[in-house]
Parts: C-alpha cells; sequence; structure tokens
C-alpha cells in the first residue's frame, strides 16, 4: 500500500482548509471590486500551447514539466502555469466577440517538477489575473494595484513592488546585441545554463539566481537606456498612473521575469522575511502571446500569486485569523427508542439551515455531551425515553449552563431565532 503523497505535493487538511478559504473568499471579493470574472480551465493542456506559450529554451519548458503521452499518443501536459491556458480559452470560446476588454482570473493548481522546498512544491496554487484586449497602459496600472491591494486586503506589510520595462519586439533586438556584447567575454564566468541562454535569451542571464551576485552583473546595461520611443511612453505613462494611485514602487532595470511572453510592463512584489523565496506576486504585459497561440494580435496584461508563499508570508506575520468551528446544535439520543425521533429532528435541523451533528454510537449522555462540547456547539438537544413521550426535546444551552423543555413543535423556530437572531 502506498502510504505517502507523492514528493512535492501536500494534503490540505480539515484543520488548515479554513485558511486557503479565507485567502480565496479575499481573491474572489477584490476581483468582483475589479470587474474581473473568474475562469476555470483544464489540469492539462496540449504541450505544444506551453512549448508556443512559455517558450522553448525556458526553465519551465526544459526543465520542469509535467509532460507525458496519453493513450492516443498526444503529448499532453499538466499546466505549469496558467497564462497560455486562460488565452487558449479565450480564443477557442470567443470571448474577445462579448468586449474589447475581457478580464479574468483564476484559483488552481499548477505543477512544476522541482526541488520542493517552502513555498514552492511541484504540486502549487496560483490566483492570477488577465486583462486582455486593451494596449493603454492604464490597464497595466489597473492589473498592479488589483495584486497591491489583494496583498495589503490580508494585512500584509513591508511589501516592495518593482517595476521594469522589458521593451518590445522593435526596441529588444538592440537590447539584445548590446547584452551579447556585453557578456561575450565574460562567459566563462556564467554558469552552464547562462551560457546557454547567450545565444537564445540573453535577457535571462539577468534573471540567473546562481549568477546574480557576481560582480559583473551590476554592471550590465539596463534596458530601459535601449527603450523605443513608445515601450518608454508606455512605461512613463504606468509609473504615473501608480503615483497618482498612491502605489509606491521602485525601478529594477535587471527585473526580466522568466517567460518569453513578456512585453513593455513586468513587475515584482516580494515580501522580504520570506528570504530566498520573497517574491510573493509577478506580472506583466505580453501583447505578443494571443498571437503566438494562433489569435489576431491582442494586446494583454495580467499577474500570477502563489498562494502557498502568501499563507507562508501570513503565517509570519500572525495575520491568519483563527477559523472558527461552531456547531449550532447537536442532538443527544438516549436509549433506543430516541433514535429514530433524534434523527428525524438532526434531519430537520439542518433542512431549517442550522449547522448540527450527532452522535451515531450510541454511547453514554456523559459521552455525547463531550462530544457536542468537542464540536463547539451552541445548544444540545437532549430526547431520552421521557421526551419521546412528553413529544419535547430538553434544549440546553452550552454557553450559559441553561436548560428548558420545548415541544418539538416549536424547537426548528426556536432554535433558528436564537442562531439567527
Amino acid at each position: 500500500m502506498l502510504t505517502n503523497a507523492p514528493r512535492g505535493t501536500k494534503d490540505i487538511l480539515p484543520d488548515t482548509v479554513g485558511e486557503w478559504n479565507y485567502v480565496e473568499q479575499k481573491i474572489r471579493e477584490i476581483c468582483g471590486r475589479y470587474g474581473f470574472e473568474e475562469i476555470r480551465t483544464p489540469l492539462f493542456e496540449h504541450t505544444e500551447l506551453f512549448h508556443r506559450g512559455i517558450g522553448e529554451g525556458t526553465d519551465v519548458v526544459d526543465k520542469e514539466m509535467y509532460t507525458f503521452e496519453d493513450r492516443g499518443g498526444r503529448s499532453i501536459t499538466l499546466r505549469p502555469e496558467n497564462t497560455a491556458s486562460a488565452v487558449r480559452a479565450y480564443l477557442q470560446n470567443k470571448l474577445y466577440g462579448d468586449s474589447s476588454l475581457v478580464k479574468l482570473f483564476y484559483i488552481g493548481s499548477m505543477f512544476r517538477y522541482d526541488r520542493p522546498q517552502a513555498g514552492r512544491m511541484r504540486e502549487f496554487h496560483q490566483f492570477g489575473v488577465e486583462s486582455l484586449g486593451e494596449e493603454n497602459p492604464m490597464t497595466d496600472a489597473e492589473v498592479i494595484m488589483l495584486a497591491v491591494d489583494f496583498l495589503q486586503s490580508l494585512g500584509l506589510k513591508d511589501l516592495k513592488l518593482s517595476l521594469n520595462s522589458v521593451g518590445c519586439p522593435k526596441c529588444r533586438p538592440t537590447y539584445r546585441k548590446v547584452l551579447q556584447d556585453y557578456f561575450r567575454d565574460k562567459l566563462d564566468d556564467l554558469c552552464d545554463d547562462c551560457k546557454d541562454r547567450f545565444e537564445r535569451s540573453p535577457l535571462r542571464i539577468l534573471d540567473c539566481k546562481a549568477d546574480a551576485d557576481k560582480p559583473f552583473m551590476a554592471g550590465a546595461p539596463k534596458i530601459t537606456d535601449c527603450l523605443c520611443e513608445e515601450c518608454q511612453e508606455h512605461f512613463h505613462k504606468v509609473q504615473e498612473y501608480l503615483t497618482e494611485a498612491g502605489i509606491a514602487f521602485e525601478l529594477d532595470p535587471r527585473l526580466v521575469r522568466g517567460l518569453d511572453y513578456y512585453t513593455k510592463t513586468a513587475f515584482e512584489i516580494k515580501y522580504a522575511p520570506l528570504g530566498a523565496q520573497s517574491a510573493v506576486a509577478g506580472g506583466g504585459r505580453y501583447d505578443g502571446l494571443i498571437e503566438e497561440i494562433g489569435g489576431k494580435p491582442t494586446p494583454a496584461v495580467g499577474f500570477a500569486t502563489g498562494l502557498e508563499r502568501v499563507l507562508l508570508a501570513l503565517e509570519k506575520q500572525g495575520l491568519i485569523p483563527e477559523q472558527p468551528k461552531k456547531t449550532d446544535a447537536f442532538v443527544v439520543a438516549l436509549g433506543d427508542a430516541a433514535k429514530a425521533p433524534a434523527f428525524k429532528l438532526l434531519t430537520e435541523l439542518r433542512r431549517a439551515g442550522l449547522k448540527a451533528g450527532m452522535d451515531y454510537a450510541g454511547r453514554s449522555m456523559k459521552a455525547q455531551m463531550k462530544q457536542a462540547n468537542k464540536a463547539h456547539a451552541r445548544f444540545a438537544l437532549i430526547i431520552g425515553e421521557d421526551e419521546v413521550k412528553e413529544s419535547c426535546v430538553m434544549l440546553k444551552d452550552m454557553e450559559k449552563s441553561e436548560q428548558q423543555k420545548v415541544s418539538f413543535d416549536a424547537i426548528i423556530e426556536k432554535l433558528c431565532a436564537e442562531v439567527k437572531g
């Protein structure tokens, strides 16, 4: 018998699932305020979607994807991120026909083969948004504001927003050449991955964790010095809108993000106390992705945040609220004659919208009252042979330690009034 979950996965047990529900409730509240609608995409897609969407040569595609062949001989991949899937759904279902601007959000599992560590699992959970169909830099600012507002709504402090522009197909080739000229005589000092990136994607050298602290990295040319006029204006406007909204940020010319599809705006939000895994949200503009996947040229911007890391940050700041575990009523049946009417009462309580439970093992009154306490029951409804004969229950207020007899006919209405006010 296999008794352990696969490495890099984790059960979310009843004593912690309330924390996840709390965060997901915050997500739905804030996305509703911003006008984003929920989308749910399949957990797996055709592998080609991620090859074309994320990009050949990325760490995600080359090293981290869970890819397999199905029984029909098709190459299938568990989704390593959800932007490509959301864009595929946008195109396949012609969501662009409903509005020039389509605003989507998602919550779900993603899968990457990586070394498991705090905040980074092989199955992990992301919340993300995608704003599709508008090139105005106001949409960039809106997406960034949503990310910041979400994290701050949870009470998180000491957040740092970093901002950059990674240019566009017009100006990025210029920067690519400048970067290659700079790193050419430093190739021997780069890690093996960066040596490979030198020809295929030199921008990713700036995002390398292995080479990040080497002295020559600080002197690397800045992409903002190579931006075309359009990208410069776009980047200036994003900063202007964020400033007007009171969102503090710092410019980081080395912020390039790890995926091929980003253009113009790139951003990241960090929570420093998490250490090496301090990034809790990141994203940017990806105006070329929809065309790459097979649609018409369509501007888009979005972000994603890892929920495991968010929960770690909340835990570090003591911001996870205690999840109430309360039962409105617990039915205590004493003797065989009481079991059927007790079960009927339990059913009626639940149908009236009350959270109710009972003991099915026929244990002693003391044991059943102990179970009622463990369930944090507000009321205990005790039914014995005498109560069955009198068509009533003994209603005990567990908080006040008071009890009274109430008829079967009146008990539901009385409890609803007490519990629901």
